[in-house]
């Protein structure tokens, strides 16, 4: 009687079904991971966060989004923010040769993890960046006016975009991962 791998056994080891390698799997286990860490961020900005300074006065909003900015940009979130898409783009080489959906199914979430940045860089960081440069909230003679330039609902919009093509990404490393 033959017995099947375990998924971690062929994560581990391969098997003679084009199983991964131990690489491939340590590579997929670690672009889910990042994957996952980065969608919880940006999920808790988008349903947390954003709505809650959506409540507050402009002082409080300036002042909070600017100390959050500052608190985000750390090695811990930065190694995963841009390591995640290196980490899938990186699955999907070491996947190529094995054949197969899986292969497809790792470029996608390379390319939604790749798009998420670039949203991030041509849209959100500029605004943060914006409102970080209007100075101390408490030096702005016109606190509405920094709040207003720093269109809300724009940054809002897109991070809810770069959370649900994060989501999805995540969604198929899981997938990726069970499937192996």
């Amino acid at each position: 009687m033959q017995t099947s791998a375990t998924a971690m056994d062929r994560l581990a080891y391969g098997d003679e079904h084009g199983g991964m390698t131990s690489l491939t799997g340590a590579v997929l286990i670690a672009a889910t991971l990042t994957t996952g860490w980065v969608a919880g961020v940006l999920g808790h900005y988008a349903h947390t966060v954003m709505p809650a300074l959506r409540r507050v006065d402009d002082r409080t909003f300036v002042t909070a989004f600017q100390a959050i900015d500052r608190a985000v940009l750390n090695p811990w979130f930065m190694v995963a923010f841009f390591g995640a898409p290196v980490l899938a783009v990186a699955g999907a080489v070491l996947a190529w040769g094995d054949g197969g959906a899986l292969r497809v199914w790792l470029l996608v979430a390379a390319v939604l993890l790749i798009a998420g940045v670039v949203m991030t860089v041509a849209v959100n960081v500029p605004l943060n960046d914006a409102i970080k440069a209007a100075g101390d909230p408490d030096r702005i003679a016109d606190l509405a006016a920094v709040r207003t330039a720093f269109h809300e609902s724009r940054w809002a919009t897109w991070n809810l975009v770069r959370t649900v093509t994060t989501v999805v990404a995540f969604g198929i490393l899981v997938g990726a991962l069970a499937a192996t």
